[in-house]
């Protein structure tokens, strides 16, 4: 597409500046293939960290609040583990990506709606596009398996209840829907104000 409209991959943004100050000009570079960064691994490198396993467990909580205290990474509560590796990766693998870069592998915990990867136990079949430092899409394999989700919407159900509302709730009108039977399923989001 920028190829298509641009005439090359590279796009040059030109910022608003402030007062006072001269107006800034940016250059991303679509050129493919882009970039992929799995999101466990990809932070534990930057940190020089391994994260405990599994993601669900209370000393791994522990030990992300004490990896956000150490960086300076700030959370308000309820610091659960998801909203923990939330803001790392906000911090130190989505201020990478200028220009375009796949996150990629996300967190069971963080995706109640994706299937799990089909090697790599506790992450799941999801990626998120970014760019320009934004996130530019969303896709994954939905998960189609009604005892699953319904385990996921209660961790997630849990999390809401001790004030997450970015949670989701057990939805029951979907788990009856998946037991009907959902095919094999793969969606992306990006909306026209993410370009």
């Amino acid at each position: 597409m920028v190829l298509n409209i641009c005439g090359g991959y590279k796009v040059k943004l030109h910022l608003e500046a402030k007062l006072g100050e001269p107006a800034k000009e940016l250059e991303i570079d679509f050129t493919p293939p882009f970039r992929r960064i799995p999101m466990i691994s990809g932070l534990e490198e930057k940190l020089g960290v391994k994260i405990p396993l599994p993601l669900e467990s209370d000393e791994t909580n522990s030990f992300l609040k004490e990896l956000c205290a150490e960086h300076g990474v700030e959370c308000k509560p309820p610091l659960t583990t998801y909203r923990l590796l939330d803001k790392l990766v906000g911090e130190f693998l989505e201020s990478q990506c200028l220009h375009p870069t796949f996150i990629t592998d996300h967190p069971k915990i963080m995706s109640p709606l994706a299937k799990d990867h089909r090697s790599k136990p506790g992450l799941t079949e999801r990626f998120e596009l970014f760019a320009n430092y934004h996130e530019m899409c969303n896709a994954y394999t939905e998960l189609n398996d009604p005892v699953e989700q319904r385990a996921r919407f209660a961790a997630q159900a849990k999390d809401k209840a001790a004030g997450d509302d970015e949670a989701m709730f057990v939805d029951d009108g979907f788990i009856t829907a998946l037991e009907y039977g959902l095919p094999p399923t793969a969606g992306g989001g990006m909306g026209i104000d993410r370009l």
